[in-house]
């Protein structure tokens, strides 16, 4: 059996007895390596395909981690954690106890941050920078960013703060923008020269020069340098970067090691700020992923001979049901437009896209911007609906707050992926909308399947419905035991009775079948309940709440944060109608959840079966009224 050279490499110290020929051959044998990896436990595919020679090339030339590299979003910090002793783990990747998909400090030195979302690398990276500065401490700050990331705001609030600072690079992943023959070969020279020693020892010395040169010299300079502004201008048609401060390097081919470790050894002799601009390929080295780069961006597990288009196939959904039944509503409504933040896929908004293009929005990775542009639009008589995943519209509440509820605008929110997400881990569970939305009074629905998220679709759409509001649902598909409940168009329902029964069980959701299942499990105790499952979760209706005044117990659980869920609502709700009951919350209460399958977040929460038929006993046993 051949031996690998990635075997021998355990540590970023490891690369630097490369040769380059080697180097090379180690790219192809971490491709390789995350295709066999990734196929088996899922992950985000494409994106790591394309930064192999980046990462590689930044760990050959950095000291991590006294050098800081710091992702946006993290997607493609696979490589790098193969780099940094991590690789054996792989076999666990985004599983319990198995290392996450994202950068984290807590599981290596050598992550210099939590990246979950996008457009934060910068900001954070100049804070690092500034405080290496202040500490008097060694080493170069390096932000990856990827040309996604561009399209939010935070990241040009960091370049307006760069403060000349010297230990600050930042490398713009480009999988996207295309340079032209003719153009390119200029430009690619002109980068090669840029990114050597001779070239910035040669405009030192001729800035040196004509400082000297008395009368006529200054104003040269500031011709030579106009001059050189007017060539970039006329080739890369935007000097912004350099406008703000950096000074520009590329673009560069990043799949050239080689050039990208010169370009990168020279940078770190020099005094930044720096901007690199690096060229990729998203998916580089396997087929699928390089044509459809989408697709292949976060995987479940999957044979590497191919995957169906999901244009063509995608796998039917709560997401995908939605995106259909959108476009639907759309055809029989002209103000219905749909808004997405780069996410048209993963919200199921193909469909209306392909029917109803001059009203879809994909404003990019822009929620604070997708929130206030709904407003604009409902402010003329158009009915947006924005359709993000729960865990980026809390990135979007002041929006939310000051520009969409003030005013009561006509904004309806698609909350995608609410609830618990597998795999992902902390940084994308949904469970945060419910909260923060209820605190300003917003109505919000709860579908538990298809045939309810279609129905409460419709009614949300319809001009009867006034104002912000929200509709919610899960990743993935419905659940069969939920979904054999059908519709009933109620805003409430009561699934399960017994006679006399003095336990009433609520919840919405997905949450609901476990409240089943510990229905049926507190039965067989002889312990009678009732279940009963919240479609509108708040506000509450008069019936609703009435409703649940005669039992001594509820249970009330949910997938959302203890703190200001509607838990807690309605514990209050019940005691203003002067209802004096024990009342038992299950919630998150610790909000750092794993990466790991929904079940097993369920136990680790408390919200699954066993948990709650045990919540429910250690009520009735202590008298408490809160556990």
């Amino acid at each position: 059996m051949k031996t690998l050279l990635l075997d021998n490499i355990d540590q970023p110290s490891d690369l630097k007895r490369l040769n380059h020929q080697q180097v090379v051959q180690l790219c192809a044998e971490i491709r390789r390596f995350l295709l066999e990896n990734i196929s088996k436990t899922g992950g985000h595919l494409a994106s790591n395909l394309g930064t192999v020679e980046l990462t590689v090339a930044l760990h050959r030339v950095l000291e991590t981690p006294r050098d800081k590299i710091v992702f946006d979003v993290g997607h493609q910090c696979y490589t790098h954690k193969i780099l940094t002793g991590r690789k054996a783990q792989f076999d666990k990747l985004r599983q319990l106890d198995g290392i996450s998909g994202f950068p984290n400090p807590n599981e290596s030195a050598h992550d210099a941050f939590i990246a979950g979302h996008g457009n934060t690398a910068l900001s954070l990276a100049i804070g690092m920078a500034w405080a290496k500065k202040l500490r008097g401490e060694p080493g170069l700050v390096v932000a990856v960013i990827g040309d996604g990331a561009f399209t939010g705001g935070m990241v040009y609030e960091g370049m307006n703060n760069i403060d000349h600072l010297d230990n600050l690079l930042v490398i713009l992943n480009d999988n996207k923008m295309s340079i032209s023959k003719n153009v390119g070969a200029l430009a690619r020279y002109l980068t090669h020269l840029r990114t050597t020693t001779a070239y910035y020892d040669a405009k030192e010395n001729v800035r040196s020069f004509l400082d000297s040169v008395p009368i006529v010299g200054t104003p040269l300079k500031k011709t030579i340098t106009n001059t050189k502004t007017l060539l970039r201008r006329a080739m890369y048609h935007s000097t912004m970067f350099e406008d703000m401060g950096f000074e520009y390097i590329g673009p560069v081919d990043g799949h050239n090691e080689e050039e990208l470790e010169r370009t990168l050894r020279t940078i770190t002799n020099r005094h930044g700020p720096h901007f690199l601009h690096v060229v990729t390929k998203k998916g580089k080295g396997y087929q699928p992923a390089e044509s459809n780069p989408g697709n292949y961006h976060g995987v479940s597990a999957f044979d590497p001979d191919g995957m169906p288009d999901p244009e063509l196939a995608p796998k039917e959904s709560f997401s995908t049901t939605f995106g259909k039944a959108l476009e639907q509503e759309a055809a029989a409504n002209s103000s219905i437009c749909a808004i997405t933040a780069a996410m048209k896929y993963g919200t199921g908004l193909q469909y209306f896209a392909h029917s109803h293009p001059e009203r879809f929005f994909d404003v990019g990775m822009a929620e604070q911007h997708a929130v206030t542009f709904a407003a604009g639009l409902a402010s003329q008589g158009m009915l947006p609906v924005v359709c993000i995943y729960s865990t980026f519209l809390q990135r979007s509440y002041d929006q939310i707050i000051h520009d969409v509820n003030l005013l009561k605008e006509d904004v309806v929110f698609a909350i995608d992926r609410a609830g618990f997400v597998p795999a992902d881990g902390e940084t994308h569970q949904g469970i945060y909308d419910p909260a923060f939305l209820s605190q300003v009074g917003m109505p919000i629905y709860a579908p538990s399947n298809y045939e309810e998220l279609t129905y409460w679709m419709h009614q949300l759409l319809q001009s009867t419905s006034h104002g912000p509001r929200a509709i919610r649902y899960p990743r993935g598909g419905e659940d069969p035991a939920l979904a054999a409940y059908r519709c009933s168009g109620k805003e409430y329902d009561l699934l399960k009775w017994k006679e006399d029964a003095s336990i009433v069980l609520v919840g919405y959701a997905d949450e609901i079948s476990e409240l089943l299942i510990a229905s049926e499990k507190l039965n067989e105790k002889n312990k009678k309940n009732d279940v009963m499952k919240l479609v509108k979760i708040y506000p509450f209706t008069d019936d609703f709440v009435g409703s649940l005044l005669k039992y001594k117990v509820v249970l009330f659980a949910e997938e959302c944060v203890a703190t200001g869920g509607i838990g807690e609502h309605l514990e209050y709700t019940l005691q203003q109608k002067g209802w004096n009951g024990r009342f038992v919350h299950c919630a998150v209460r610790e909000v750092c959840l794993p990466h790991a399958s929904v079940a097993q977040i369920r136990q680790f929460t408390g919200l699954d079966a066993d948990h709650l038929v045990q919540a429910v006993e250690s009520a009735l046993m202590k008298g408490e009224t809160r556990l």
